[in-house]
């Protein structure tokens, strides 16, 4: 009976282990993982102007923007 108590509590420790794990990713590495997704495919997609580089953090970037939607622009970062 003892050997099935601590099974027991060790099952139980398991599972709140994973479950504050399970939480830890989902509000706060998702959100991060998951823009950084997004930005990049934007940016994948974009039509962008390298003319007039913007440096930024030691980084150089271009002024992007999505076909057929001149009016908002948006920093991609320089490939070239």
């Amino acid at each position: 009976m003892k050997e099935a108590t601590g099974e027991l509590n060790m099952a139980v420790i398991v599972t709140i282990s994973i479950g504050i794990l399970a939480a830890f990713f989902f509000s706060y590495l998702w959100p991060i993982i998951n823009n950084n997704f997004q930005r990049t495919a934007q940016c994948n997609k974009a039509i962008c102007d390298c003319k007039d580089i913007v440096q930024i953090n030691d980084i150089d970037y271009c002024t992007c923007w999505q076909e057929g939607n001149e009016s908002q622009k948006f920093n991609c970062i320089f490939k070239g």
